[in-house]
């Protein structure tokens, strides 16, 4: 026991102590939350000198209000998430001038889509501002100017035309949205046609559409044509998975509905070059879709392409794929028809806003929840970022000759500029060229199943 102090200085400070303003319960909740609450700790634990000044900060700040600690929780938080994607949504990697003559050329057909031209417009607005792209945009001349007019985008196109950025291509009438793809025969000057052109003069690198996805297609094989050794071009398609570093490529999702053996040998062939060249993986493993994981299991279109996939030394034949192990992280490249590709894509689609609307109504209510929702706020949109399609923005036709991306027909800025990302990712990496070396290399090769 400490001595009592003489003075009587003891009983003074008991009563100072008393009189003392008691921190705000609603602080004291929001402090103790935060300490136990173990995402955050985690969260804060990998940048331990920023989260603490800037915690402190946010419970001074925080007053007596939980509505001002959430808004304080959040902007505190927000920083500490390192997110590439979003931050080349936000131009924020851009911090130095981009040299003009490293720019590639890349044809946009600004009539595909459900909403062109002005979204498509408006994203390619903000792409030649991020990435070193410059567009050549192909559209009807009248809806393009009734679009740029209602939306705003007068001064900014004007100034990216006066720069040389973008470059307007009239077109004829465009092919809808609902018409067959043949169509594209008829109507020789729609946008997509034009553009398709485009590549094919050299006039530009790869080019982008969110239009009729069988227009696309047909465009690409009549102006541009096929790879040799390739039967049928697929779509590929980016999935994510459990490790955010890794992609895995699906495809076909959609080109071709019903497929042959040696249709798949192909696709195998074609995700290998563009998994190694473009996303670099060193040696990508390559599955095939199958409801199990022995030879003898799946359809006769399983059974017959598996010996094919198994015989091919060209690449690493992983096995069968099922439909659990597809984002597992254990392929690299998976193949299948357009018909279950297609499923999966959509299925893929719904996953994001499903998670994020079951959290939601996971979460606590009341302010305890608010509070605890500000911590998650981040890690829940990233979340989000994974899983949301428009972050990825459209799928490669792979096994024509020239690179092409085919995007969601609802497609809208954010959609576009992930889409053209994508397009200059492939034209930058030479994936072209092994392309044609494979077709040369195919001669020998047999592709059909015993």
């Amino acid at each position: 026991m400490p001595p009592k102090d003489p003075e009587g200085g003891g009983r003074d400070s008991r009563r100072f102590a008393a009189n003392r303003p008691k921190p705000n319960r609603t602080i004291r909740r929001l402090v103790i939350w935060y300490r136990r609450n173990a995402a955050v700790t985690s969260l804060v634990g990998s940048a331990t000198a920023t989260a603490s000044g800037a915690a402190s900060g946010a419970v001074s700040v925080a007053g007596s209000m939980a509505g001002a600690a959430t808004n304080v929780a959040g902007s505190v938080l927000q920083p500490l998430v390192f997110d590439p994607l979003r931050r080349l949504q936000q131009g924020s990697h851009t911090g130095g001038t981009m040299d003009d003559r490293q720019r590639l050329w890349v044809a946009v057909d600004g009539m595909g889509g459900d909403h062109a031209p002005g979204p498509i417009l408006e994203g390619c607005l903000r792409a030649v501002g991020l990435l070193p792209l410059r567009i050549r945009f192909v559209a009807e001349p009248e809806p393009l100017r009734q679009a740029v007019a209602a939306m705003g985008l007068g001064h900014d196109l004007q100034e990216a035309v006066h720069r040389g950025l973008i470059e307007l291509v009239p077109s004829g009438p465009s092919v809808d949205m609902n018409e067959e793809a043949t169509v594209v025969r008829r109507k020789r000057d729609a946008s997509i046609n034009v553009a398709m052109d485009l590549v094919k003069k050299g006039e530009a690198t790869a080019v982008y559409s969110a239009g009729n996805s069988g227009a696309v297609m047909a465009a690409a094989i009549f102006r541009l044509g096929r790879l040799a050794g390739i039967d049928r071009p697929a779509i590929g398609a980016l999935f994510p998975t459990k490790d955010p570093s890794q992609q895995v490529l699906v495809l076909d999702v959609g080109a071709n509905m019903d497929c042959k053996p040696e249709w798949l040998h192909q696709f195998a062939l074609l995700g290998n070059i563009y998994s190694r060249d473009v996303l670099q993986v060193r040696r990508p493993r390559i599955g095939l879709v199958n409801i199990g994981e022995e030879e003898c299991k799946g359809n006769d279109l399983c059974q017959r392409t598996h010996p094919l996939l198994a015989g091919d030394q060209r690449f690493v034949f992983a096995g069968n794929c099922e439909g659990r192990d597809i984002l597992s992280g254990d392929f690299d490249v998976v193949v299948c028809d357009g018909f279950t590709g297609n499923v999966l894509l959509k299925f893929l689609e719904s996953v994001g806003s499903v998670l994020l609307d079951v959290l939601r109504a996971e979460l606590p209510r009341g302010r305890r929840g608010k509070v605890g929702s500000a911590f998650l706020r981040s890690n829940l949109v990233r979340i989000k970022k994974r899983l949301d399609h428009a972050e990825h923005g459209g799928a490669l036709l792979l096994g024509v000759d020239g690179i092409c991306v085919i995007g969601h027909g609802s497609s809208r800025a954010l959609s576009v500029v992930s889409a053209l990302r994508l397009a200059h990712s492939a034209a930058s990496h030479g994936v072209m060229d092994d392309l044609h070396a494979l077709g040369e290399g195919s001669a020998g090769v047999a592709t059909t199943c015993g």
